[in-house]
């Protein structure tokens, strides 16, 4: 089912629209649409700028990777080597895959045009001609419209050869991906990309100096990609201000679970837990506790009540042991079997894990049969400290972080809702049934 977008976003208003202004707009995904409204303008800003200049306002916006490691997206663009004789390419990783979130297909959806401009854009900065958007497979209306838009964009000269009479070639394919969870990690999209099996490489040497055919790479995130021209557009001191003094500008959020108003908004970064779930998400259904939160998406350690007055943004999620992550803020109230919570998020990693490593292959399938059994009740006390113990040997010791992201849940599992295991054992039913 294709929901509408008043279904998607039911609005608020603490939302700062910046990427999601042109969306009420009618046909808002058409060319048409976005060139009325600054479409492309900022392409034009700067393609009467240098590279430092482009990459330098990157910088001062505070603009963070979107996508969930919330990394310098400038300096991230500055790392691409100048003095190279190589092809410089431009990767978009539309390969959302993380449950609890669905922010990029709403910029697929609405606004794709935006998300071709931030490509071409980064085109400039590191002199790259040839961008991929690398859509989930699963994505299939999506990866139509995307292609929609780039047609649009050809035949109207917005890409291919001497865009607008710049001087400035740039070409862009939209590319369905592999049906892979692990694809969403950037060496292995890459890999994936050159026609490849989607496993993650070995780093050194990172994708900035050898990406894409072993060529340097910008590889960013849909949400990253459509707010640089928002930050060329109206300078990157500008979004900085929108949010917190290190993480600047604003953030598409999923709130689900249990919400009386689910859906997508832009929130200025630094708003805190409570405003989101409690003003903006209109609070919790039934009017029922919350137990438990989910800050940005299944892979980030659960938060706890307690912790409700955390601003969301990078840092301060770090400083409570979490992440921000994708943006996917699942919220649970106290009905909720956290053994059945972590049962279903390791159903989902064992099924997507690539294989390549054997803690993350091993870790995820165990793990997977512990927690079955314990929510049948077959469980024993011993196997609390089990749980933990082999989600701890998983950290840190995979190729790629899809084994951190199976273990981080677990291990906040634990140690926030002990008790919940507990009332699993000696044969016991699970004491949530019926009640959610």
């Amino acid at each position: 089912m294709i929901y509408g977008l008043r279904d998607l976003m039911p609005g608020s208003e603490h939302e700062v629209k910046v990427i999601s202004r042109r969306f009420d707009l009618p046909n808002s995904a058409s060319i048409d649409t976005y060139l009325a409204n600054e479409g492309y303008q900022a392409f034009l800003k700067a393609r009467k700028m240098t590279q430092d200049e482009i990459i330098e306002e990157v910088k001062k916006s505070g603009l963070r990777g979107r996508g969930g490691a919330g990394f310098s997206t400038g300096m991230k663009w500055s790392f691409v080597p100048k003095n190279i004789q190589k092809p410089r390419y431009i990767v978009c990783n539309a390969d959302e895959s993380e449950p609890g979130t669905c922010k990029d297909r709403l910029l697929m959806q609405f606004d794709p045009h935006e998300i071709i401009e931030g490509m071409m854009i980064a085109g400039l900065a590191i002199d790259a001609h040839k961008g991929f958007i690398y859509i989930r497979g699963e994505y299939r209306f999506l990866i139509e419209i995307v292609e929609k838009a780039i047609d649009e964009a050809y035949a109207r000269g917005w890409l291919g050869k001497n865009i607008q009479g710049t001087g400035f070639d740039f070409d862009c394919v939209a590319h369905s991906g592999a049906g892979a969870y692990e694809c969403g990690e950037e060496s292995a999209l890459l890999e994936s990309l050159e026609g490849k099996r989607g496993i993650p490489r070995i780093r050194p040497p990172f994708p900035a100096v050898a990406g894409l055919y072993q060529s340097p790479t910008i590889l960013n995130n849909v949400e990253t990609f459509a707010t640089v021209p928002a930050i060329i557009l109206k300078g990157g001191d500008w979004y900085h201000a929108l949010g917190t003094p290190k993480n600047g500008g604003t953030k598409l959020t999923n709130i689900s679970g249990h919400v009386k108003r689910p859906g997508c908004y832009e929130l200025p970064l630094g708003i805190s837990l409570r405003k989101a779930i409690y003003e903006v998400a209109g609070g919790m259904e039934g009017d029922k506790k919350i137990k438990a939160i989910i800050p940005g998406g299944s892979s980030t350690p659960m938060l706890v009540p307690d912790q409700l007055d955390t601003p969301m943004d990078f840092d301060s999620m770090a400083k409570q042991g979490t992440f921000l992550g994708s943006g996917g803020l699942v919220v649970m109230n106290e009905d909720t079997c956290m053994v059945e919570v972590a049962l279903r998020v390791m159903r989902f990693y064992s099924h997507e894990s690539c294989g390549w490593c054997i803690p993350c292959r091993e870790g995820t399938t165990w793990l997977k049969k512990m927690l079955t059994r314990f929510h049948a009740g077959g469980g024993e006390e011993r196997d609390i400290n089990l749980i933990n113990e082999l989600a701890q040997a998983m950290l840190g010791r995979t190729f790629c972080p899809l084994g951190d992201a199976a273990a981080m849940p677990m291990i906040s599992a634990v140690k926030h809702f002990r008790a919940d295991f507990e009332a699993h054992l000696n044969g016991n039913k699970c004491p949530y049934e019926g009640r959610q």
